[in-house]
């Protein structure tokens, strides 16, 4: 199973400065470079000061490549319709040649609508402008020169400059969240990421079967890949990480019901009244992974058993509120005391 940490470069404490957030940041994921984790997945967040710094994934990415040396550095997830797909070919290869093929891009439309309205592009476009602009970051990534007729972008004769180190490119993961996409991506033969903060993690299981029927049915090679982001914190006893865990979980599920109400995916805004009602024991038995390191590794293999998980994305810190050396003292515990169990 991959590990990889999905990280915000979110604020640790309230007021912290924009310099001090981002130094933060790079000192933690230069830890998990060091304790051998898989992967460090890269946020994108506009619109929201007072939770994260994240908006520019790949600046981040190419000082996270400068900085590391063995660990992979993807974005999870890169949101497509904001960007101009020929500047992210570029922005994307030079990653990929720094970090000498260290690079996944993770692409997804994102369900927040401010981010959209901030940059002028209507969220009903969304679908369409990911689709466009990632067929032109493929050509424009393996074709030395190109041209594309589009609804929104149009090249003649273009180049990107530099290709990608890793040939043809480098790896594509999608997220899926509206119940359409779960089929589409299939038929299109791309791995998949799912995400569990609203739903459950049992719910996810209707999901990956469209995913995966879909995958079969379009006769495509190789077998379908699953990576599962979701909440995690591990402490030394059960008691422990309870204990340390519920200010910051509650807190952001507390928060997370703002964004629900005004998300523009209907699943998600029928999950307002389970959210509003969840209980702390709700949360951990559904939503999150909460324990000592062999919970869980527990946890882990049931997981891996029931939904046919190839990685996850853990999140450290969902709420912002535990402590940076307790939250660094959870990533010990998973790099040295659970990953060694799954390799």
């Amino acid at each position: 199973m991959e590990f990889g940490w999905y990280h915000e470069f979110h604020r640790q404490v309230e007021g912290q400065s924009d310099a001090d957030a981002f130094a933060q940041g790079f000192e933690q994921v230069e830890a998990a470079d060091c304790w051998g984790l898989d992967v460090f997945w890269l946020a994108e967040i506009h619109q929201q000061a007072r939770r994260s710094v994240l908006s520019a994934p790949m600046n981040v990415a190419g000082q996270i490549a400068a900085r590391t040396k063995r660990i992979k550095i993807g974005t999870a997830v890169h949101v497509l319709p904001l960007t101009h797909p020929l500047r992210l070919a570029e922005e994307t290869a030079t990653v990929d040649q720094v970090s000498r093929g260290r690079f996944i891009l993770g692409a997804g439309r994102s369900g927040n609508p401010r981010g959209y309205a901030a940059y002028g592009i209507p969220y009903s476009e969304s679908r369409e402008r990911f689709y466009e602009t990632l067929d032109i970051l493929k050509k424009a990534w393996t074709d030395e020169t190109f041209s594309y007729e589009g609804k929104y972008h149009s090249f003649d004769g273009a180049k990107a400059v530099p290709r990608p180190y890793q040939r043809p490119h480098p790896p594509i993961r999608i997220a899926g969240a509206s119940e359409d996409t779960f089929p589409t991506l299939g038929r299109l033969g791309y791995p998949l990421f799912v995400s569990v903060r609203s739903g459950s993690l049992v719910g996810l299981k209707p999901d990956l079967k469209a995913y995966r029927d879909a995958w079969e049915e379009a006769g495509n090679p190789g077998r379908p890949e699953v990576y599962l982001r979701l909440s995690m914190h591990c402490g030394e006893t059960d008691h422990d990480a309870r204990e340390e865990g519920e200010p910051s979980i509650m807190a952001g599920y507390k928060s997370l019901i703002t964004r629900l109400e005004g998300s523009p995916n209907a699943r998600r805004r029928a999950e307002v009244e389970e959210v509003k009602r969840a209980t702390y024991d709700d949360v951990i038995r559904d939503k999150v992974i909460v324990g000592d390191p062999d919970t869980v590794v527990g946890r882990l293999k049931e997981l891996e058993d029931e939904l046919g998980i190839d990685g996850i994305l853990f999140e450290l810190n969902f709420g912002a509120a535990i402590p940076a050396e307790t939250m660094m003292r959870s990533l010990k515990l998973i790099c040295h005391e659970v990953m060694p169990r799954f390799q």
